[in-house]
């Protein structure tokens, strides 16, 4: 899928309070297409609401997060077709089914034509279970369907908050080479994870908080 080369995803002296406590301040970033960037820092430092922030969901205590030079405020829905959240929650419902989910998660955001919701499925490890209860899977499972819908995104932006949670030792490698595959296609990755990935070639910036 063609993305767009000058794509950039800015955040500007970014602060962030919680309660009484000041989790990051002065915090500045620069995410070009094609990068991946992996947040690290301490449980409590403040990264997923960093990545809340990103998203549009949280407002900062201070400071700007720019789409392609504008504010988030400004971009509004373009930004949002361009994004692709995936939280600690894998958004799934669990009375649906994986392909109810995969075909609900398509009707309200830009999907990939050439990416059908079965074969999503399968590459991502849930063949076969296609229409069982989501209730009955696994969290490692329940995971995997989160994965699926990043397969089927037609977003430039992912924002993923530890994605590999729950996922074993194969699931976590076919993740890695899903990550590589979106950034070498022009993509961007915006990424806490604990465990540690490497991506090959691809540009990738590490950031603490």
């Amino acid at each position: 899928m063609p993305f767009s080369p000058d794509s950039r995803l800015q955040c500007q002296d970014l602060a962030c309070v919680r309660g009484d406590n000041l989790l990051f301040e002065d915090f500045n970033l620069n995410v070009r297409a094609g990068e991946i960037c992996q947040v690290h820092g301490a449980n409590g430092a403040g990264k997923t609401s960093l990545l809340r922030i990103v998203c549009g969901l949280a407002t900062p205590e201070r400071g700007e997060v720019l789409w392609c030079g504008e504010r988030l405020d400004h971009r509004g829905d373009t930004f949002r077709s361009r994004l692709c959240y995936v939280g600690h929650l894998n958004g799934v419902k669990a009375e649906l089914s994986p392909l109810d989910n995969l075909e609900a998660a398509r009707s309200l955001s830009p999907s990939r034509a050439d990416v059908q919701t079965v074969s999503a499925l399968e590459r991502a490890g849930l063949a076969g279970y296609e229409d069982v209860p989501c209730r009955f899977l696994s969290a490692g499972q329940k995971r995997r369907v989160a994965i699926a819908r990043l397969l089927m995104s037609g977003a430039q932006l992912w924002v993923l908050d530890e994605p590999a949670t729950a996922l074993d030792a194969d699931g976590v490698a076919g993740f890695q080479q899903l990550l590589e595959s979106h950034a070498h296609d022009g993509g961007m990755v915006l990424i806490t994870s604990h465990q540690p990935l490497r991506f090959g070639d691809i540009h990738t910036r590490a950031v603490h908080l």
